[in-house]
C-alpha cells in the first residue's frame, strides 16, 4: 500500500495517536503525518503510507490554511483554551470590525514569532513542553514566518467581559496560531488566547478531501481503502515539474548528477522530475559545487 490519505484529525488527539490509530487499522507500521496538530486542534492531516513516507516533509513545508477563533479578556498558559489563565483584563470598550479589518492587514507578510512553552520546538536537546511542565521558562529562539492572508469572518460577539472573533488565514510552515492570536490581541490592547482552531489545508489537500478514522476504519473492512490513496504526485503538485525522456529514466533512479533545463537556470528551488506517463522520479536541487549541475536531493522511485 503506497500513498497518501488525508485524515480529519479530530478534537482530543495528537497526530501521533492518529498515526498510531492508522497503524492498527491499515495493519502497516510504514506510516507519518505531515505536520503536528495540538490535540484541540481538529482538521486536515494528510497521512502518508508506504513509500509516500518519502515526501512527507514536502507535505509539510508546504502552505497551510486555518479558521479559528481568537478570544480577548485573558491570556493562558498554553495560548489557548486548555492552559490555565495568566492575564485577565476586562474588554471594557467596543472593538469594531473595522478597526480588526485593518488590525489584521498589519499581519500580512513577513512577522517575527517566539513559539510558545509548550510547543514541540527544540532547545538544547529537549522539547519546550518539557521545560513548560517542569515549570521552567528558557529563551526561545525568534523566527521568521510568512502570513500570506489573513481576513475576518463573521461577526464580533461581545460576551460581558470578553469579546470573540473569527479568522481565517493562510501562512508558511511554522506558524503559530495560537501566539498569533496573542500578538492579535496585544495589538488591540488586551490580553488574548485561542480559543478555537481548524486546519482546512495542508498544500493541496483541503477538508473536503478528508476521511475520519472511523471511515478509513470501514474501508479496510470492505477492502477499499486503496480507493481513497492520493499517488506521491499529489503531494508535490506545488513544486514545478519536468518531464524527462526514457533515456536518462534510470539515471535518475541511480542519482545521477544532471544538467539543469534551461527554463530552471535562474530559481534556485525544488524540482520535481517526471517519467512521460507521469510517476515522480526524483526530487533535484541545483549543486552547491558544480554551476550548471543539479543533483538529487531524494530519489523517489530507484532502479529496480
Amino acid at each position: 500500500m503506497e500513498g497518501i490519505i488525508p485524515l480529519y484529525k479530530p478534537k482530543g488527539m495528537t497526530s501521533h495517536d492518529c498515526v498510531f490509530k492508522l497503524r492498527k487499522i491499515l495493519k502497516m507500521k510504514r506510516i507519518g503525518h505531515t505536520g503536528t496538530l495540538d490535540p484541540d486542534v481538529t482538521g486536515v492531516l494528510p497521512i502518508c503510507i508506504g513509500k509516500a513516507t518519502k515526501v512527507a516533509e514536502y507535505i509539510t513545508d508546504a502552505g497551510k490554511t486555518y479558521e479559528g477563533e481568537v478570544t480577548l479578556g485573558f491570556s493562558t498558559t498554553t495560548e489557548d483554551a486548555s492552559g490555565e489563565v495568566v492575564e485577565t483584563r476586562k474588554v471594557d470598550r467596543v472593538i469594531s470590525k473595522s478597526e480588526i479589518i485593518e488590525m489584521l492587514h498589519t499581519f500580512t507578510g513577513t512577522i517575527r514569532q517566539t513559539p510558545p512553552m509548550f510547543s514541540a520546538v527544540k532547545v538544547n536537546g529537549k522539547r519546550l513542553y518539557e521545560y513548560a511542565r517542569q515549570g521552567i521558562e528558557i529563551e526561545r529562539p525568534t523566527r521568521l514566518v510568512t502570513i500570506y492572508s489573513i481576513e475576518l469572518l463573521d461577526e464580533i460577539l461581545n460576551n460581558g467581559e470578553t469579546t470573540s472573533f473569527r479568522f481565517r488565514v493562510a501562512c508558511s510552515k511554522g506558524t503559530y496560531i495560537r501566539t498569533l492570536a496573542v500578538m492579535i490581541g496585544d495589538a488591540l490592547g488586551f490580553p488574548a488566547h485561542m480559543s478555537e482552531l481548524s486546519r482546512i489545508r495542508s498544500a493541496t489537500f483541503s477538508l473536503s478531501d478528508c476521511f475520519t478514522l472511523e471511515e478509513i476504519e470501514t474501508r479496510m473492512f470492505d477492502g477499499t481503502v486503496t480507493d481513497i490513496l492520493h499517488p506521491i504526485e499529489t503531494a508535490l503538485s506545488h513544486l514545478p515539474k519536468y518531464v524527462i525522456n526514457d533515456k536518462i529514466t534510470d539515471k535518475v533512479k541511480n542519482g545521477a548528477v544532471l544538467p539543469i533545463p534551461d527554463q530552471f537556470k535562474k530559481e534556485d528551488h525544488l524540482l520535481v522530475l517526471e517519467s512521460e506517463d507521469g510517476k515522480a522520479l526524483a526530487i533535484y536541487i541545483h549543486h552547491p559545487e558544480k554551476p550548471g549541475m543539479m543533483k538529487p536531493s531524494k530519489v523517489l522511485r530507484s532502479v529496480e
